[in-house]
């Protein structure tokens, strides 16, 4: 198959990468130059792209190097906005769930229970409250279209229910739990990918660590860094999409980044839940820490909400005050107590939230814009993993009406991702339904990768198989072990499966000629 159902034309490899470099150094102008390859940039590329726009989407790092990969995998419709009165985003949230798990990518998107227990800390009004919030949240449900089958309503459990789906619960005290629907990435990281590919299938350039060391409104003097040759690149428009580093390429874009810390368990130290868990957050209204199954055998505890000062790292650190306040919340909901034992890996991502002066970094709107520079650079900043094809789209009209490109009207609403399907086309999938929801229908593309070695398909952590990091060296555009581990697959979450998993990659690896 070619195109967006998967194949040569999605390729992402080596080779292709080492050709899309040598062609943009060669002087042609793009339309459209995308600087960072998070879920915004690689969304923007696709989106640019199916327009029949020539782009060119490059990044210092790998694909979802920075913030895409280090979210709740939560593809959510908005009850927090809902709470603090931004009704906007909250149907923006709505509408774009319906998107990606209707049409976008149904095989990357599941539908994930999520369980507030009701124990005395949480008081008749503020119960009240929770479900009359998560009552808007089926409006907007049904208002966005999304088909009740797929997101059921939310609805009141007994005490019994609630045990059943959250065996790790502290039953003492409990009255019952208060039961709603959303949305679950399998892997964020993933998405981007499939972003990437997909963009690439409809002709788009993609370089991965490939730098922009300055960038103006009609191009960039980019650097390779594998071979650290710098040239330059003509383009019609110019889009930073580079989250909470904008303000590094563009000074004058003001930005208060936000950390969100997740720490990772395994589930038999929360009784192995069958849903998610909401845990209000004491002495708060509105809100709430998330204990996430991955369906992996982790679970995610998060998360914060801590503004950042100073310079960013490449990859955020998890202060033990971050992991102290997540165990202490989650603790007071679960009949055996945890400690930092159990505490098997943590994670922090930085939101690229808008300068608001001194309001509070946990409220302020996670609303996106798009900002031309004096110089005329477009930067797409703020927003969030859901809405990041809303994001896509408004960047790309901005271009289009800044440079005055010929293009057609945004398509992304009804363009498939690679290797998505109508649900009832995957399910029919001959592949392990384990593959079919990280790769839809080329699961068993992968499994072709393994040439009847069951040894290739067997798990080598995290439920990960080998045949799986070949794949991701064929088609995806892995090019060292960190690719592997840490952004095409999640096994560098927890540093001990990381280093099981090393030598796979290094072989899978090496089988490719890397």
């Amino acid at each position: 198959m070619t195109g967006a159902d998967g194949g040569p034309r999605t390729a992402l490899t080596a080779e292709r990468r080492e050709a899309d470099i040598a062609a943009l150094a060669d002087g042609a102008p793009v339309d459209l130059l995308v600087v960072g390859a998070g879920v915004t940039g690689a969304g923007a590329a696709l989106d640019a792209a199916a327009r029949g726009l020539s782009v060119a989407l490059v990044e210092r790092g790998d694909l979802a190097h920075g913030t895409s990969r280090w979210s709740s995998k939560l593809v959510h419709g908005g009850l927090r906005y809902l709470a603090r009165g931004q009704f906007g985003v909250a149907y923006e949230s709505a509408r774009e769930r319906d998107v990606l798990i209707g049409t976008t990518a149904p095989h990357l998107v599941h539908t994930m229970p999520m369980v507030l227990p009701l124990h005395p800390a949480v008081g008749g009004v503020q119960a009240a409250a929770v479900r009359a919030g998560m009552g808007m949240g089926d409006l907007l449900r049904t208002a966005a279209g999304t088909d009740p089958r797929t997101l059921p309503r939310s609805r009141r459990l007994s005490a019994a229910q609630t045990a059943r789906l959250l065996p790790g619960v502290r039953t003492a005290g409990l009255r019952g739990g208060i039961l709603s629907f959303d949305g679950r990435l399998t892997d964020d990281a993933r998405l981007v990918v499939a972003l990437a590919r997909t963009a690439a299938g409809r002709g788009a350039r993609v370089a991965t660590r490939c730098e922009a060391e300055r960038i103006g409104g009609d191009g960039a003097l980019l650097r390779d860094r594998r071979t650290g040759r710098r040239f330059e690149v003509s383009a019609r428009a110019v889009l930073n999409a580079t989250g909470v580093y904008a303000g590094e390429l563009v000074p004058e874009v003001r930005l208060r980044p936000s950390r969100g810390t997740h720490i990772v368990l395994r589930e038999e130290a929360v009784g192995r839940p069958r849903a998610a868990m909401t845990v209000p957050i004491p002495g708060t209204l509105n809100r709430f820490a998330l204990v996430l199954p991955q369906g992996d055998g982790r679970v995610l505890v998060g998360l914060t909400d801590e503004p950042v000062d100073g310079p960013l790292p490449d990859v955020p650190e998890v202060p033990e005050s971050d992991v102290e306040f997540l165990l202490g919340t989650v603790n007071e909901v679960l009949g055996t107590a945890l400690d930092r034992s159990d505490v098997v890996g943590s994670f922090a991502g930085l939101r690229p939230l808008l300068d608001a002066g001194e309001e509070d970094s946990a409220d302020l709107s996670r609303r996106h814009a798009v900002i031309r520079s004096a110089d005329g650079v477009l930067t797409a900043v703020g927003g969030k993993l859901t809405t990041y094809r809303r994001m896509a789209a408004d960047a790309v009209d901005a271009a289009v009406r800044s440079a005055g490109l010929r293009a057609g009207p945004c398509t992304t609403r009804a363009l498939p991702l690679v290797g998505a399907a109508p649900r009832g086309v995957l399910d029919a999938v001959d592949a392990p339904r384990r593959l079919v929801a990280r790769y839809g229908t080329e699961a068993p593309d992968v499994v072709a990768l393994a040439g009847g070695d069951p040894e290739l398909l067997r798990p080598v952590a995290a439920g990960i198989t080998p045949a799986e990091l070949l794949f991701a060296v064929a088609r995806e555009g892995a090019l060292d072990a960190g690719d592997l581990l840490d952004r095409r697959t999640r096994i560098g979450l927890v540093p001990a499966d990381r280093r099981t998993a090393l030598p796979w990659a290094e072989e899978a690896l090496r089988r490719a000629g890397g």
